[in-house]
């Protein structure tokens, strides 16, 4: 699935924070590509989102979540994301992040370092069970990080939705001199 259009977390009409919730499945053998356009965090908003994913032992997996704090020359809102993973009813991936007014530290060096868009990019599949993926950095604002299930997770920030999605589209290029992977299908 990809979506068409960004999606703007603005600020409510109570004080109460909003929450944004998908559920999705992938059976025995299916292949989902979830790439929606980046959420925008607000000023003034606050926004919950979870996103959890149930996958089959042999069910493979392209996940794209980005998130953008604010929009051009104005602070984030109060964000807060939740990605959980779980292939073959096992816990895979379990990731919260929390940024913008009220969360400790979110702007830091630690965190984004002042970068204003971060994202991360999921893939699971089968094959890498046979051919897991290597640790790397990654242009020195994105890591990829191989996780057991098979799976490998890029992480990265950016100064803004355009630089970190060519971070993410060009993640899971091998670093020159290796052999592309076996399957590309994904």
């Amino acid at each position: 699935m990809d979506g068409s259009a960004a999606t703007l977390a603005l600020p409510g009409r109570t004080a109460e924070p909003a929450h944004y919730d998908v559920r999705l499945e992938v059976g025995e053998g299916g292949l989902l590509h979830w790439l929606p356009e980046p959420l925008i965090s607000v000023r003034g908003s606050e926004l919950r989102q979870r996103l959890r994913v149930d996958l089959a032992p042999g069910a493979r997996l392209v996940l794209r979540d980005e998130q953008v704090l604010g929009r051009a020359g104005e602070t984030s809102g109060r964000l807060s994301t939740r990605l959980t993973v779980f292939r073959a009813g096992r816990p895979l991936l379990d990731q919260q992040l929390d940024f913008g007014p009220g969360a400790p530290g979110w702007d830091g060096p630690a965190v984004l370092g002042g970068h204003r868009a971060v994202g991360q990019l999921l893939v699971v599949d089968p094959g890498f069970e046979d051919a897991p993926a290597e640790s790397r950095l990654l242009g020195g604002t994105a890591a990829l990080t191989p996780l057991a299930g098979p799976a490998v997770l890029v992480s990265a920030v950016a100064a803004d939705a355009l630089r970190l999605r060519r971070v993410l589209e060009g993640a899971l290029t091998p670093p020159s001199g290796e052999p592309a992977a076996k399957d590309t299908s994904w």
